[in-house]
């Protein structure tokens, strides 16, 4: 995992309306290796989805890319024509879309879904049905022949999510975007999903980056994480050091704020506050009003986003507070110290 696949520099995704400009992406930065799997978390609405859509050119009138790079493998997407565009989308990067009970066309059957999602102009309808076939049994669905001639609504929850993911794999892309994958699953659903994910991710030697809300699922299945606030990138490090010593407040919100910290006798801890208006952000740190180690000067100036430690970078000017907390929760599948 020593070669960058995706570099963004500097992305900024508004939602510009005739009053007011939402900042639903403000500044972001970050890479991705390959085969890497990179977690972008944090509350529901901090940008991360606008993010990911922001990659593979999914913004929609009122939105608009205003400034940055995203360079995959050398060119900047930002800088190419739509056709070119959509050469590399599906083919080189591939998306799970959000809510897997209304993402699917309702009125086509599964095997047409998938089926127009080759790029290859080049196989047969005949070559697109047995490939589609093949994808179905690759994600886990039973008697994928029969399935095929299935509608969505005929799928439970977790099946449909299958499918969305056998669609987002039809071009075999090098970097899968996952957007909240395990929403509106039972944890039972969730697990076999994370698994089925992690499992192709080795199989395919995909990159992938994953977006969600939901820590324990971030554990699971990142290699490194940013954590997102307001659209800015707070915190990025390896998700062992983001879990066991955290260097930003909204981080250790967070944190603190996991149902696992009441099952080890702990209190949960709300972050206190809202997020702000993304069409009329504070002057300074956005963070800054719920942050218990504010200072004035995080109410009038926002901090870069600055490497404390190798790999580990934080947007806090108050990191030296911070350095003796640890051990917040670990990761998912690594042991406890004896």
């Amino acid at each position: 995992m020593s070669n960058t696949i995706l570099e963004v520099i500097d992305l900024k995704t508004y939602y510009i309306e005739k009053n007011r400009v939402v900042k639903a992406v403000d500044g972001v930065s970050f890479s991705i290796n390959e085969e890497e799997t990179f977690g972008l978390v944090g509350e529901s609405g901090c940008g991360k989805s606008a993010t990911c859509r922001s990659l593979i050119g999914l913004v929609h009138k009122p939105g608009e890319i205003v400034n940055g790079c995203i360079n995959y493998k050398g060119t900047d997407l930002l800088k190419i024509s739509p056709k070119e565009l959509e050469k590399i989308r599906g083919s080189e990067m591939g998306m799970i879309f959000q809510e897997p009970m209304t993402a699917l066309n309702p009125v086509l059957k599964i095997k047409e879904q998938i089926m127009e999602s080759f790029k290859d102009k080049a196989l047969s309808k005949q070559q697109k049905y047995e490939k589609a076939i093949e994808l179905l049994r690759l994600v886990g669905i039973p008697s994928p022949e029969k399935r095929m001639e299935s509608f969505p609504h005929q799928f439970s929850g977790g099946m449909r999510q299958r499918v969305m993911i056998a669609i987002a794999l039809a071009s075999k892309p090098r970097l899968l975007l996952a957007d909240e994958p395990t929403t509106a699953l039972d944890v039972t659903i969730q697990d076999q999903i994370i698994k089925l994910l992690n499992d192709l991710k080795r199989e395919l030697k995909m990159s992938m980056i994953l977006v969600t809300h939901d820590l324990g699922v971030a554990a699971q299945m990142c290699d490194r994480m940013a954590v997102m606030y307001a659209g800015n990138i707070m915190e990025i490090t390896d998700a062992v050091t983001l879990f066991g010593s955290p260097r930003h407040p909204y981080t250790i919100g967070l944190l603190n704020s996991l149902a696992v910290n009441k099952e080890k006798g702990g209190k949960l801890q709300p972050i206190n506050g809202a997020p702000p208006d993304l069409s009329n952000m504070p002057e300074g740190c956005p963070f800054a009003p719920r942050c218990q180690y504010c200072e004035p000067l995080c109410e009038k100036q926002l901090p870069d986003l600055q490497e404390i430690e190798p790999g580990h970078l934080s947007r806090c000017r108050c990191v030296e507070k911070l350095a003796n907390i640890k051990g917040i929760i670990e990761p998912a599948g690594k042991e406890e110290p004896s």
